[in-house]
């Protein structure tokens, strides 16, 4: 069985992103740019179903919740590696959605699963 990391890098469907990772110490900093990989979309983020309108409210917040996508994301340098990186909460991913159009998304959230790590991100509509 190949590996969830290969699985994700060699999908179809797998689009070309970008991450950054904002500074920290310097909000108005530039970011950094952590370099390439590969996201897998994989659909509306669906809150659990045991969550009651509170904590729905909490999660989302001031945020559309048809804004929230599941994904997976891979670094396409090689594990162990200087440029290996793992995606983090509060990273921006820059996503080649055509030749022509590049979608940002802000990674709010993520979780260890058997099949890597499964992210929620919420896409940012204002224009680059």
């Amino acid at each position: 069985m190949p590996h969830p990391r290969q699985e994700i890098l060699d999908h179809p469907d797998a689009l070309d992103c970008t991450v950054y990772r904002p500074d920290e110490q310097d909000p108005d900093a530039e970011e950094q740019d952590l370099g390439d990989g590969k996201v897998l979309l994989t659909g509306s983020f669906e809150p659990p179903t045991d969550w009651d309108a509170h904590q729905r409210e909490d999660y989302f917040g001031e945020e559309d919740p048809l804004h929230f996508v599941t994904a997976h994301i891979e670094c396409l340098a090689k594990p162990a590696t200087k440029d290996f990186f793992m995606v983090e909460s509060g990273d921006y991913v820059a996503v080649q959605v055509s030749l022509s159009e590049v979608v940002m998304y802000y990674v709010y959230d993520h979780e260890e699963t058997e099949h890597g790590r499964h992210y929620v991100l919420i896409r940012d509509d204002e224009e680059l």
